[in-house]
């Protein structure tokens, strides 16, 4: 199988949480110290490593169908999960990720903190990177791990976390804010489609499933997920639309009724006027 699809979906995936982890370890170097933080990043960093080294190789030794088997489910119902997200965004049922909210939560919250400190580590600052990137970076250990364990080619999908992980620290810390203006929930989308297309791939080989045209049979697969889930996006939207209709026609009866001196109708004084 091409590694184009390996990288990219790693790639795309580690930039989202990428970025939402920037958003935590800016507000903690910013209002406390950069040093505690980049100590708290590097600690987080370390584990996820150890987490790769351990897992990845692990997972290669099984045989190829039950690997593919266990991994495909697992890719699909976390692919369904980062695509029910997306959907509901799109379709206005939840908020959209709001980089910059969440960026002065963070900063509000450490300015309020007390200031907690043991010989050259400030708690408060390394605690908040670790957990961060930690919590972050975990989702996309098991993407990475996952797709390259399927493909026998873990270094590879290590490799392109890594370049993502740059890519993100390096545009902000260059701009010393949060990157809001980041297409996060498409980029979501298109990772949920790829992460669903591939785990029902790969699951249902370890099944013994025979796909017509072998891996070409993706070239298929991926753009029916993706029209799959931008229809019911579509409905939802509709749906949304629908209720805030509703709704406004609902209000304009007790508007046109409300009593006398208020909103929606005159008085009979003001009528004779």
């Amino acid at each position: 199988m091409n590694a184009l699809p390996l990288i990219l979906t790693v790639f795309v995936a580690c930039a989202v949480e990428a970025v939402e982890a920037l958003t935590i370890v800016l507000a903690a170097g910013l209002t406390r110290e950069w040093r505690s933080t980049f100590q708290g990043m590097a600690a987080a960093l370390v584990v996820l490593a150890a987490v790769v080294a351990v897992a990845g190789p692990t997972l290669t030794l099984l045989p190829l169908g039950a690997l593919r088997l266990v991994v495909g489910a697992l890719l699909a119902v976390f692919g369904l999960q980062w695509l029910r997200k997306a959907i509901l965004r799109a379709s206005g049922h939840k908020a959209l990720h709001d980089e910059a909210a969440i960026y002065r939560e963070q900063v509000s919250a450490a300015q309020s903190a007390a200031s907690q400190r043991a010989g050259l580590v400030h708690w408060y600052g390394f605690t908040l990177a670790f957990k961060g990137v930690l919590l972050e970076g975990l989702e996309v250990v098991f993407i990475a791990i996952t797709f390259g364990a399927s493909q026998k080619n873990v270094g590879l999908a290590a490799l392109s976390a890594a370049a993502a992980v740059v890519v993100v620290a390096t545009a902000g810390l260059a701009v010393h804010a949060p990157l809001a203006r980041v297409p996060e929930n498409t980029m979501k989308f298109a990772v949920g489609v790829m992460l669903t297309s591939f785990g029902v791939f790969w699951g249902a080989e370890g099944a013994g499933v025979s796909w017509p045209g072998n891996d070409a049979a993706l070239l298929a697969l991926v753009p029916l997920t993706a029209l799959a889930a931008l229809g019911y996006t579509a409905l939802l939207r509709r749906a949304q639309s629908a209720a805030r209709s509703a709704a406004l026609s609902a209000a304009v009866p007790v508007l046109a009724h409300s009593g006398p001196g208020q909103p929606g109708r005159m008085s009979s004084e003001e009528g004779a006027r």
